[in-house]
Formats: C-alpha cells, structure tokens, sequence
C-alpha cells in the first residue's frame, strides 16, 4: 500500500491498523520465502529475524506520517515520544520462533494505548503493566485471519462481529497459556500454572500470545494466562477480548503478574486457581 493509500486512511484508526498489520504480515511473510536466519534474543526460543525488523520500520515509517503527534513504541526497539496521550504498540511478528521454524502460528499485532499526559510519558508507557487501551489489530496471514476491535469498536473477525465468549467454568475449557521451561525450575511459577492448568479441560502451549487471544474471542479457545508479558503480546489481543465482550485481568502471585483472559467466570475462576485458593 501506497503513502497516499495510507493517509486516506488517517481519519480512521481501525482502518489504518487493519491495513498496517496485513502490510507488515505480508512484508515478513515474503521475506521468510527469500531465505531468513535467527538471531537470539534472550534464550534459544526467544528470537529476532531480519524481518521482525523491517516489518516494525515499515510500521513505523507508516505511522510517522499518519500520525505524526502519537507515541510508538515496538517489541524491536522503536521508541518515539510524540506530544498526544496516545502510543501505539507495535509486534511485527509475534511468535518469531514459530515463524522461523516454517509453522503458519504466527502474526503481526498492533495496539492503540491511551496514557495519561505528561513530562514522564514515556517512561510510563514502558513501565505501565496493564494500561487503558483504545484499539487492537491482529493479522496472521498464512490462515488469511484479521482480528480488530476495541473500546468503540466491537471485534470483528474478517468483517464478521463475534459473539461473547461462554460463561462456562474451566472444567469445560481449553486454555492457551505458555511457561517457558526455565521457569519449571522456579516454584513461584510452576505452582501457580500447575494449580491453574489441572482445573481445565485441557491447554495448548502454542507460542503467540495475539494469535492466542484473538482465538479466546474467537472462542477458538476458552481462556488464555501467561506471567509477566510484554505490551506487545498483552495489548492487541486484550482490546480484541474486551471489545468481543469478554474480560480481562491481572493478578500479582509470588511477585509475578499474571495476565488472564476469558470469560468473567473464566477470568475469575482463573485468578482463583493461580492464587492457590479453594
């Protein structure tokens, strides 16, 4: 899409994040069929591509002249502090590891954050654990699937508006979660998630937090916690929940937050499970 194309869109929040999220999908996507290789990040899961990279400068540069007076903020480093009470949260591909291993589980994901104004705004964007958010976009492009809702904008799934997420109690769900192996070793941790995950139906590990929430709205899967996750992976798919009707939370155990989406009866009985009570 061209710059003119882009800022036709510009008056239209929605539109513009649905349009950057195929863009940048689409851009990673081609450049994995040319070839990529990974670089580590912090573990030999947690990885960057060349084209992580070039999918957030697209988004960026894209932003920048449509929204020139907005914060961004992105999971590879692009940090700019605009003059409104607004920033935009980028994740050019989440689910990295996936995307380089050659699975289709991948997507690019996008948020519109509302933060208060201030001298400190961008420390704040970057410390805020679970703040207000505006808007959520979440394209995965080898299933052709575009998530989008938000506060003034109820979640459609490729145009179609999804129901609200089944009041039904764990036993009868599926969750998406995730726990990375390292933190097995570390009860503070593996308690909680052990508590948690023997009270569902079943669970699925599959490795993009957005793909996983966009498909608790979707109702794909019945509830989504994962502990200390990042803006990036929290934000999009928590705007996506919300505006399809369903809840959100996040709970401190043994000095972890957790983050919980699902149904109000989901999300409770969750919060629950974690905090190791009855």
């Amino acid at each position: 899409m061209s710059h003119s194309e882009l800022l036709d869109l510009a008056l239209d929040d929605a539109q513009l994040a649905a349009a950057l999220v195929r863009q940048a999908a689409e851009l990673a996507l081609r450049m994995r069929a040319e070839g990529l290789t990974g670089e580590r990040k912090t573990s030999v899961s947690d990885v960057v591509t060349a084209a992580d990279k070039a999918a957030e400068r697209y988004v960026v540069t894209q932003l920048r002249h449509t929204r020139p007076e907005d914060s961004i903020l992105g999971e590879e480093g692009a940090s700019h502090q605009g003059s409104s009470d607004r920033t935009w949260v980028i994740d050019p591909v989440d689910g990295t590891y996936n995307f380089l291993s050659g699975s289709s589980y991948w997507c690019s994901a996008l948020a519109l954050q509302q933060n208060p104004l201030s001298a400190a705004v961008e420390a704040e964007q970057k410390t805020a654990i679970d703040p207000e958010v505006l808007l959520g976009a979440v394209y995965q492009p080898q299933e052709h699937k575009l998530w989008i809702g938000g506060s003034q904008l109820p979640t459609t799934l490729n145009g179609s508006r999804l129901a609200a997420p089944a009041e039904l109690p764990l036993s009868q769900l599926s969750a998406g979660t995730y726990l990375h192996p390292s933190w097995l070793a570390q009860a503070r941790a593996r308690e909680p998630w052990l508590s948690a995950v023997q009270r569902l139906a079943t669970f699925r590990l599959l490795g993009s937090g957005s793909c996983d929430l966009s498909r608790v709205a979707e109702q794909e899967l019945g509830c989504w916690f994962q502990h200390s996750t990042a803006l990036w992976d929290w934000l999009p798919g928590k705007a996506i929940v919300r505006a399809a009707g369903g809840s959100t939370a996040v709970i401190s155990v043994n000095g972890l937050n957790w983050f919980l989406a699902g149904s109000k009866l989901a999300v409770e009985e969750l919060s629950v499970a974690l905090l190791g009570e009855v």
